[in-house]
């Protein structure tokens, strides 16, 4: 039911914290970029947040409040990453929860861990998938708002597998703040009551409807009490019985029910999907980055170079191979030695950096659309992933961007070839990929964690899981299919790396990053961010801010976002200077200002202590002691 009772203290004190700036419209994507995952809601000043012994950073208060009880308890940061998890999956419903899935990078002080918990296609899927009956492919909204879209959700299983090996505190225990929000109610945000406004086919699903909205269709008020009894029954089972609760049972029939019942699309998700669904543990994809030394800025000492490794998710994750390419070309131009400019809103990087930051991304960007797809299906170019970060590799791909001053734009940017590979893929052709949550955790043993969840789009494919028992509520199932090429093949007959095939994993952004520093490999960064493909060139940012810059992790969150995927150059609007666009425009480049509505967590390593920052433009915080 919804309650629309007294606030309890908690609730009214997150309403408040929220309290921030209208929602904006979502505008359609200029040619040659994504579309954005999430509209934008406003953006809010962050301190940033020191402590000494722990930390966690997520996207609402909720759930950080969750994660940092299980750590004033003395639980681990894995199961920290539960209750977080579990809170998120009620609080911002829209990003991720348990019909989504996840990469998860995990460090006990010794050892770093890359757990896949990325959906797959179901075992009656085929390349096929999102053809029509003329064999041409859907039109994106309508592959998302559909069955067919539905992968197997990883999320809670892989939590439950990293739980079995790191956690401390008992499994069930990390349900409870999720379970009491479901059946006490939380307060809607103003974020949640935005993209609900935003969200007409959201409507389309009965469940979902009768949920978020009241009996004219209006989507609850900020500060509404909003409960969901139907996922706290679900939550508790799964609290008792584990991960099995969700893959076997009533909740399994409802979730495939809901999927192969689709009145337009029906999908191919089985129980069988869901019983034989698999963890996988990956080895993490890790690669050295030297900072140059850069005229110090104001304040600051720093003049020898700081050596780092950093650590990610391999494939099918395609995020740390992109960010490691771009800062590996990088490092073979003139970038390490431009210092950002100054202006009224703070820090910004100057044309001549975004000039050789866009021209390194649009050729990671054609690799990735060759080369990456799910490891056990596709074999990397060369003897490993390592290839694509070759030094001597990035050093001859750098050359083909024009670094000396007044350097125009590349007419095109092709893929590489890395030595002895022999190439016979199509690079698959852009479509739009959404959005995420980001949690980074450092608990007080010294472990530490970056991961990343999600059900896709915003809303995922807007079907609400519910047993229909009398109760409302339930939880949403995500759309990750679509990360798939529609296409699968080129007019010649080409395959693309990146097709559906059964059980497969589609290719992802999400890049959670773990930094240490060398030669000794002490701990020094988690971070990440939300944002389909866009979150590559978030992540970048952050990493080049604090690595070359020396910026805190809140103001190299704080700085404007850039982005480009191959076509225009994108900037966030309202955070640069005519002069910039203007000097952009002149190098050949096309300039496109617009949100780009970023939702990056942080948390670093800074003297004896900790400092945590927090996006401004989404209703994240930090909390540690």
């Amino acid at each position: 039911m919804h309650r629309p009772s007294h606030l309890p203290l908690l609730t009214l004190l997150t309403a408040a914290l929220l309290a921030g700036g209208p929602a904006g419209a979502k505008s359609p994507a200029p040619h040659g970029a994504p579309l954005q995952p999430e509209a934008a809601s406003g953006r809010k000043a962050k301190p940033g947040w020191s402590s000494r012994k722990f930390a966690v950073a997520a996207a609402h208060p909720l759930a950080v409040d969750a994660g940092y009880r299980m750590l004033k308890e003395g639980g681990s940061a894995i199961d920290a990453a539960v209750a977080v998890q579990m809170v998120l999956t009620l609080v911002e419903p829209q990003s991720s929860g348990i019909g989504g899935g996840a990469f998860l990078l995990h460090h006990d002080g010794r050892i770093t861990e890359a757990y896949d918990g990325r959906e797959t296609a179901p075992g009656e899927a085929d390349e096929n998938l999102f053809l029509d009956t003329q064999g041409q492919p859907l039109t994106f909204q309508d592959a998302v708002q559909s069955g067919r879209s539905v992968g197997t959700p990883g999320v809670l299983r892989m939590l439950e597998l990293a739980h079995r090996q790191h956690g401390k505190l008992p499994w069930a225990r990390l349900f409870e703040p999720a379970i009491h929000l479901a059946e006490q109610g939380f307060a809607v945000s103003p974020r949640l009551h935005a993209l609900l406004a935003q969200a007409p086919a959201l409507q389309k699903d009965p469940v979902a409807a009768a949920h978020y909205y009241d009996v004219q269709g209006r989507p609850w008020p900020v500060g509404h009490v909003l409960t969901n009894p139907e996922l706290a029954v679900m939550l508790r089972r799964i609290a008792a019985e584990g991960s099995e609760a969700l893959y076997r049972g009533e909740v399994a029939e409802a979730i495939v029910r809901k999927v192969r019942e689709h009145p337009l699309q029906p999908g191919r998700l089985s129980l069988t999907d869901l019983a034989e669904y698999e963890v996988a543990v990956r080895a993490p994809l890790c690669f050295v980055h030297s900072a140059q030394p850069l005229t110090p800025l104001k304040g600051k000492t720093r003049t020898r170079p700081r050596d780092v490794r950093v650590c990610g998710m391999p494939p099918p994750s395609s995020g740390t191979l992109a960010v490691g390419q771009i800062l590996g070309l990088l490092a073979h131009t003139p970038a390490s030695r431009i210092r950002p400019q100054s202006s009224r809103a703070g820090l910004v990087p100057g044309p001549d950096w975004l000039h050789l930051y866009a021209e390194a991304a649009r050729l990671a960007f054609a690799d990735r659309a060759l080369y990456v797809a799910d490891p056990d299906y596709v074999p990397a170019p060369g003897p490993n992933w390592m290839s694509l970060l070759d030094e001597d590799y990035l050093a001859a791909r750098a050359r083909l961007i024009a670094s000396g001053p007044g350097g125009k734009r590349m007419p095109e940017a092709p893929a590489g070839i890395p030595a002895g590979v022999q190439q016979s893929r199509a690079p698959m052709p852009e479509q739009p990929e959404y959005g995420t949550s980001h949690i980074s955790i450092v608990d007080g043993q010294g472990r530490a964690l970056a991961m990343t969840s999600s059900i896709e789009a915003a809303w995922g494919a807007r079907l609400m899981v519910n047993r229909g028992q009398g109760l409302s509520g339930g939880f949403l199932l995500n759309n990750q299919l679509t990360d798939f090429s529609f296409v699968p093949r080129s007019d010649s007959g080409a395959p693309i790396a990146n097709r559906v095939e059964p059980r497969k994993r589609p290719r992802s952004s999400m890049t959670p990053l773990l930094v240490f520093e060398r030669p000794r490999g002490e701990f020094l960064l988690s971070g990440g961010s939300p944002g389909g493909a866009y979150i590559i060139h978030y992540t970048g940012k952050l990493l080049y801010g604090v690595l070359h810059w020396d910026l805190d992790v809140q103001q190299a969150i704080s700085l404007p976002n850039f982005a480009s995927f191959g076509g225009p150059v994108l900037l966030e609007e309202g955070g640069f200077p005519a002069a910039t666009v203007r000097a952009l425009r002149q190098r050949g480049h096309t300039v496109r200002e617009q949100a780009l509505t970023s939702g990056l967590q942080a948390i670093q390593v800074r003297g004896k202590g900790l400092y945590g920052g927090a996006d401004p433009r989404r209703e994240g915080v930090v909390k540690g002691d």
